[in-house]
């Protein structure tokens, strides 16, 4: 949740774990940046989807197929964990991962939808143990945004940075369809209803 305050609560000082960078994660690495969290750390098992964490501002990238994911997190975290972790792929792996990197007393915030049979392991006397919070969201909050629409006009938030191509509406149900096989780095977006583009981008 963003408020007025949320400038001078993360300015220079939170650590953001995002877990999972498809179009939602990377939405989620480039509003972190935006309001100026200390480290945003990005976790993917794609080198090209980690990339372009960094070039919407990502500070740290880590590949989970490469790396052990809870450790580097400590290990970036000067062994603390993160204040803010965010699973924004919904993969067993990546809930997990989120709520073991959360620092004591810290949120983890479920985005990504789950995914497959496989339902996580909460190990709830640790959650306890570190007092954690942990919520769920299903999307941005009428409320916040004006938050974001002022960070658009700003220029600190681009959103264009976010979309990979354009599509029809006839090519955009069969990139829905093949995300059933992968996921495009960044978003795929339809402009066009027609047989006139109507892009404004």
């Amino acid at each position: 949740q963003l408020d007025n305050n949320s400038n001078s609560v993360w300015g220079g000082r939170m650590n953001v774990a995002v877990f999972g960078c498809g179009g939602l994660g990377l939405s989620c690495v480039m509003i972190a940046a935006a309001y100026g969290a200390k480290q945003v750390i990005a976790v993917d098992v794609s080198e090209q989807t980690l990339e372009k964490a960094k070039e919407i501002g990502a500070t740290n990238i880590i590949n989970a197929r490469k790396e052990n994911v809870q450790q580097r997190v400590m290990d970036l975290t000067n062994g603390i964990g993160a204040d803010l972790t965010i699973d924004a792929a919904g993969f067993k792996a990546t809930c997990e991962d989120a709520i073991h990197c959360a620092r004591r007393g810290g949120r983890m915030v479920q985005v990504g939808l789950p995914i497959g049979e496989q339902n996580p392991i909460i190990p709830m006397g640790m959650v306890a143990g570190k007092e954690l919070e942990i919520v769920g969201s299903h999307g941005c909050a009428a409320e916040d945004m004006p938050a974001i629409l002022s960070l658009v006009q700003s220029g600190r938030l681009d959103p264009k940075k976010l979309i990979e191509r354009e599509v029809t509406l006839e090519e955009g149900v069969k990139a829905l369809m093949n995300m059933d096989h992968g996921s495009p780095i960044g978003m795929v977006m339809i402009t066009q209803f027609s047989d006139v583009p109507r892009s404004r981008y």
